[in-house]
């Protein structure tokens, strides 16, 4: 049973990949759609080949520094797809292609930043350079249990730093560094609804396999996590339609629809972790949060991000990271190491998520910045804020 929910987990975070294509192409012109269609299916390709070539070992197998570089074990040289991998109960290939869907995930949820503004071949080489400098250190530090913020008592359950935070900042740092200031912003642009609502249903299915799937095996926590995952989209649904009525006079589908989307990456990093309470008072908070950096400091700070991916992601991932430190509950899976501050716990483990945050910033801002300047000095006519739509 575990090994066919896990099996059926990894299909439904499959389904996200198409699903995160759609929900962008509903929020861009016509002359866009193609490409953030193609970029996103393209990852499959990339994404996918990288981490079984290389990706799942240096992540996953030994590291004595908690930065991903062990290279023995290369194209899945010497590793038995077979065997139960480590206690998980499971099957290595099951494992490894659970985890395939994240990595391919994550960069196809930030490359709707440069949909319009980028070849394929600064695509292709950005999303290889950066899968080996950023997400697998990131993903081993987090998730491996040798890493360095695992380590620490960082706690992220399905990814809140490894992959909302390191998506949002990534595509924050392409829109800086490809884009111009309001060149291009999605609230002058028709859009389509549908497209958006559709988007919206597959992303919400497929993220009970995302945060369910990361339990690992069918149980209570399983039960929890698909719980909080809609309790939380529930919740930052309705903040968000309110806070429209409240703000904007006129609620709309486009809202509805991103603030569930806010409401499931808020939940992410503590779905295991926290109770139905939490998991309401999460949506909430991630919905208020994202919402005021939408449409009040996005625009203070010129930040031309006009499918707000740095607001979607970034901003709920990095709110519903730090509210594991106050909602996390020992009660709820006692493999908790402390409560959350307003279970008792104190500041301690608030302190903990705080540090795993400020560091996912620095480390992904720098790495992503330096990665897209050396890769424009090498390819100063295939990447630009001017940059031909074809796709070539």
């Amino acid at each position: 049973m575990n090994v066919v929910f896990m099996l059926l987990s990894t299909m439904l975070v499959w389904i996200m990949v198409p699903g995160i294509a759609i929900f962008y192409s509903g929020f861009v012109p016509k002359r866009d759609v193609t490409r953030i269609i193609f970029n996103s299916f393209l990852m499959f390709g990339i994404a996918g080949l990288m981490w079984i070539i290389i990706g799942f070992p240096v992540t996953f197998e030994n590291s004595n520094i908690g930065l991903g570089v062990d290279l023995h074990h290369l194209f899945l040289e010497g590793i038995n797809l077979h065997a139960e991998y480590q206690q998980t109960g499971l099957p290595t290939a099951v494992y490894l292609l659970f985890q395939m869907m994240f990595a391919i995930l994550t960069p196809a949820l930030f490359l709707g930043a440069v949909a319009s503004r980028a070849r394929i071949k600064f695509i292709a080489l950005f999303v290889i350079f950066w899968s080996l400098l950023v997400y697998y250190p990131m993903a081993h530090m987090v998730w491996a249990g040798n890493g360095f913020l695992a380590r620490l008592g960082v706690l992220d359950f399905a990814g809140g730093t490894v992959i909302h935070i390191n998506a949002g900042i990534t595509a924050m740092i392409l829109a800086i560094t490809l884009r111009k200031p309001y060149q291009y912003n999605n609230e002058n642009e028709k859009g389509n609804p549908m497209w958006i609502l559709m988007g919206t249903m597959l992303l919400w299915i497929g993220w009970y396999g995302f945060n369910a799937g990361s339990a690992l095996h069918v149980g209570t926590q399983a039960i929890d996590a698909f719980f909080t995952t809609t309790v939380a989209a529930c919740a930052a649904l309705i903040a968000w339609v309110i806070m429209e009525k409240m703000f904007k006079t006129r609620v709309s589908v486009n809202g509805a629809c991103t603030g569930s989307i806010v409401g499931l990456v808020g939940i992410t990093p503590g779905a295991g972790y926290v109770s139905m309470i939490g998991a309401l008072f999460i949506g909430v908070i991630s919905a208020m949060c994202s919402f005021y950096f939408m449409n009040v400091i996005k625009y203070k700070l010129h930040l031309n991000d006009y499918l707000d991916i740095f607001g979607s992601h970034g901003v709920g991932g990095i709110v519903g990271s730090l509210c594991v430190g106050l909602f996390a509950n020992n009660t709820v899976d006692n493999q908790v190491p402390m409560n959350g501050l307003f279970y008792g716990g104190g500041f301690k483990l608030l302190g903990i998520q705080f540090v795993g945050v400020i560091f996912t910033v620095v480390f992904v801002s720098v790495i992503s910045g330096l990665l897209v300047y050396l890769i424009r000095k090498c390819f100063k006519n295939d990447v630009g804020i001017d940059a031909p739509l074809d796709l070539t």
